[in-house]
């Protein structure tokens, strides 16, 4: 890894700051969008693979988050805003095509961009988080809908931000922990890594804020009409995600032309972090046109 050393720069695109880790000079070009409560931190095992691989990779910490700047209102939150701050990124780094990486949220985001083809895709990658017209699917029974209990809470003033951050943000590293299989990958430098993140000055109000403007927006802006991806995409699946449903995952190939999806047994939510020696064999296999490892199901 240390062939790859990772550098933090600070980038402008669509109006904000982007606080961005960047690793690798090849002549491709990969974007690793996070999810929450994580940053940049979280691709941590992936970035020097990539730049192995012949990419210039950016990890930014998404609007809102660590140093990056943060609109203060809800509505700046909105999915058309978080699209167009990866275009401008992309834009930013002066890329042609582009292999988007994403987890959690970032997926959320991910997902967008390549529905909408907001840019051109080499390449998609997505961790623990569904295609938007399979999550509005399953959201509408109840093995979703108690795992999703945790975004309603989220609707609620100031009081979800008073929850996350006492404590130093004890909140955050506890739910790596506890949503952990195994926790010896999220020691305390990890989770206080995304703690400190977490209880920047109005930080955690900026992260919820993707929540409270995902409802307001409704379902025609977050699942967008036909949904189809053309980008050839990977989806790797930890299967012990204690906040979203296998289901979910189920009918993915009818919105994606050229899909493999892989599950990964014990692995939970936070699966390239809890598993990044597997995660990372089949990240590498699939961009090398190598067989993907298979250690769970295939569909």
């Amino acid at each position: 890894m240390s062939d790859f050393p990772v550098k933090t720069a600070l980038v402008a695109a669509n109006g904000l700051t982007f606080e961005v880790d960047q690793c690798g000079t090849g002549d491709k070009f990969a974007l690793l969008l996070h999810g929450f409560p994580e940053s940049k931190f979280s691709w941590r095992y992936q970035m020097p693979l990539l730049a192995r691989l012949g990419y210039t990779v950016w990890a930014p910490n998404m609007r809102g988050y660590g140093k990056t700047s943060r609109p203060p209102a809800i509505a700046d939150y909105h999915i058309d805003h978080l699209v167009a701050d990866v275009a401008a990124l992309i834009d930013a780094a002066g890329a042609k095509s582009t292999l988007l990486m994403a987890h959690d949220w970032g997926a959320v985001v991910a997902w967008q961009v390549a529905i909408r083809k907001a840019r051109p895709l080499d390449r998609l990658v997505i961790m623990n988080l569904p295609h938007p017209a399979c999550f509005m699917r399953e959201l509408k029974t109840w093995a979703q809908l108690k795992k999703s209990w945790y975004m309603f809470l989220f609707q609620i003033p100031w009081l979800p931000e008073r929850l996350m951050t006492a404590r130093k943000g004890e909140a955050v590293g506890r739910a790596f922990f506890n949503m952990a299989i195994d926790k010896s990958r999220f020691p305390a430098t990890v989770t206080d890594e995304f703690r400190r993140s977490a209880i920047e000055p109005g930080a955690m109000r900026a992260m919820l804020n993707y929540y409270r403007a995902a409802f307001r927006a409704g379902s025609a802006a977050m699942n967008p009409q036909p949904g189809t991806v053309d980008a050839p995409t990977l989806m790797i699946w930890g299967l012990e995600d204690s906040a979203l449903d296998r289901a979910t995952t189920v009918g993915t190939d009818k919105y994606v032309k050229d899909l493999t999806l892989r599950y990964l047994p014990g692995v939970s939510h936070w699966v390239q972090q809890e598993a990044p020696e597997k995660v990372n064999a089949m990240i590498e296999a699939w961009l090398t046109g190598a067989p993907v490892p298979i250690e769970g199901e295939i569909v």
